[in-house]
């Protein structure tokens, strides 16, 4: 199996299924056809784009998430599959049972991992963390003292080598381009999630009556520098008012579906969100006692 992004933002399109087989069709353009075992993530983002009943329920049934986008072309809404694993009843149970010390110990996980990952991407593009490794070391279970928060205001700035820079999603300009490479990430844990049969929507951390995917905000924190990573990386050469255009798109993609180290061996990200979401099952199972990150 492979694991493919497709994303239509250009021009019309119809979609629809037959035998097994994801049929893309569009003017001037030659039909295109793709396993929908391959496909990980369909993102629609063009308002033209008509598609059957059948291309819903296919990607569904084979473990695949369907992105719709609004008419500014960023994702606003997620269609995953209700049946992701043989004993989900029965995961989803131990999940909502799960005591809060626990949820406390796997969120001062994940944080610390998050943070090594910052670090780890400024040294890189900057030369110099501005001390967030150093922050790793002081969170607690539950991050009581919001460590997070203070590593953020050091990142942000350091990470777009612009002083006045924050995060947020309302501006108009490179948070753009982080609000659709995050979208698209929360979509692969997702469809992680829902795969080790787990629900998305009940967090760890995350709690929000509003949003239908906390868990997968949850485990995706540790992967976000991923994203801020190419996104810098196209500020840098474009400029903060980068069109949010299909090259920039492709260059966003593209830098999720790379390959990672991890514990010393080569995996993509795919691999690593499943073996997250797996382990995350295993911890709820008392099986085991950490979640498998992505933090070597």
């Amino acid at each position: 199996m492979t694991n493919r992004i497709i994303e239509l933002s250009e021009g019309p399109a119809c979609l629809s299924v037959q035998n097994g087989l994801l049929t893309i069709e569009r003017e001037a353009v030659e039909q295109v056809t793709v396993p929908l075992v391959d496909l990980a993530v369909l993102v629609v983002a063009h308002p033209r784009v008509n598609f059957t009943h059948s291309v819903l329920s296919g990607i569904a049934m084979t473990g695949g998430a369907f992105v719709v986008c609004n008419d500014a072309r960023l994702p606003v809404g997620m269609l995953l599959p209700i049946e992701g694993h043989f004993v989900q009843a029965e995961r989803f149970g131990r999940q909502a049972q799960a005591s809060l010390p626990t949820r406390k110990r796997l969120w001062q996980q994940i944080v610390r991992a998050k943070l090594r990952a910052q670090s780890r991407l400024l040294e890189d593009l900057r030369g110099h963390d501005r001390g967030i490794a150093a922050l790793a070391g002081r969170v607690r279970s539950g991050d009581p003292k919001n460590v997070e928060a203070q590593a953020s205001r050091r990142y942000w700035p350091a990470l777009f080598a612009d002083p006045k820079f924050r995060r947020n999603r309302e501006a108009d300009d490179q948070n753009r381009l982080l609000n659709y490479g995050y979208a698209v990430l929360r979509a692969i844990v997702a469809r992680a999630i829902c795969a080790a049969g787990l629900h998305p929507s009940l967090g760890l951390h995350h709690h929000n009556r509003y949003d239908a995917f906390c868990l997968a905000e949850d485990l995706m924190e540790p992967l976000r520098p991923i994203v801020d990573g190419a996104v810098a990386r196209w500020v840098e050469a474009h400029g903060p008012s980068a069109p949010l255009d299909r090259d920039t798109k492709a260059a966003l993609i593209n830098a999720l579906l790379g390959r990672f180290a991890v514990e010393g061996e080569s995996r993509t990200l795919f691999e690593i969100v499943s073996r997250t979401a797996s382990s995350l099952a295993a911890v709820f199972a008392g099986e085991r006692k950490d979640l498998l990150l992505p933090d070597p």
